[in-house]
């Protein structure tokens, strides 16, 4: 279901099979979704088909490569992108917002993933447990969109309750 009326209720996609599940929400025209690390639950194989069935068309994550490793996932942007997926790698420490370096590279995220949304197309943010810093992108991401920032936490909050963890998140989310 696509949406260009950012306010209308959230598309719940319930994509479970695999213990993966995609919180997603119509968001800029499209459908933003944030997941967990894939792999994180143990079954790497079973999360990428999820997500290649999902058929986003840019994945972005927020995971260090430190927690590619411990999640014996060190491959991850290469493998999605063999799935014909645009992958985008912007490591935030657990529970912080965005270094500089990473900030510094936002704004031409931000644009590929509103192009996208625009488009009709879908876009998925992952962190290592799907709440704080995937929340925080995706929020900002909503807020870039056009989106009232109490309004598009609400609706968030109402896909994914832990979305956003931390004071410092929510600045830097409501900070565009």
């Amino acid at each position: 279901m696509r949406s260009d009326d950012t306010s209308a209720p959230a598309e719940r996609t319930s994509a479970a099979q695999a213990g993966l599940t995609i919180h997603a929400l119509s968001a800029g025209g499209g459908i933003l979704a944030l997941c967990r690390l894939p792999g994180g639950g143990g079954d790497y194989r079973s999360d990428l088909i999820q997500i290649y069935q999902w058929k986003p068309g840019l994945v972005i994550s927020m995971t260090t490569e430190a927690e590619h490793a411990a999640a014996g996932v060190p491959r991850l942007g290469v493998d999605i992108q063999s799935m014909a997926c645009r992958w985008l790698h912007l490591p935030v420490p657990d529970f912080q917002a965005p270094p500089p370096a990473v900030t510094a590279k936002w704004a031409a995220a931000s644009q590929s993933a509103r192009q996208a949304l625009a488009g009709g197309g879908r876009v998925l943010v992952h962190c290592k447990g799907g709440c704080g810093r995937s929340g925080m992108a995706v929020l900002r991401l909503m807020i870039e969109c056009g989106e009232d920032p109490a309004q598009a936490l609400a609706r968030l909050r109402a896909v994914r309750p832990c979305a956003v963890e931390t004071d410092e998140q929510l600045a830097w989310a409501c900070s565009p």
